[in-house]
């Protein structure tokens, strides 16, 4: 899966699948998907990504109380 760099408008390709939907992670791994040579795995904050067409998130992959907290 791919999400977007909120302050670079890069791609980035999500190689932890399980983190990414898991509340409790604040961070996850992927890669920048820019260039022609793959690039190294980093951490990124779930913060800093959005979806490419420029939505957010689900709540429910940030919060891990999204269900007795009301926003």
């Amino acid at each position: 899966m791919y999400l977007r760099d909120k302050t670079s408008g890069d791609l980035v390709e999500i190689v932890d699948m399980a983190a990414m939907v898991d509340p409790c992670m604040t961070e996850l791994a992927g890669r920048f998907h820019a260039g022609e040579e793959m690039q190294d795995v980093a951490r990124f904050t779930k913060d800093d990504l959005e979806f490419p067409s420029g939505e957010a998130l689900p709540r429910c992959w940030m919060d891990a109380t999204y269900r007795t907290t009301q926003h």
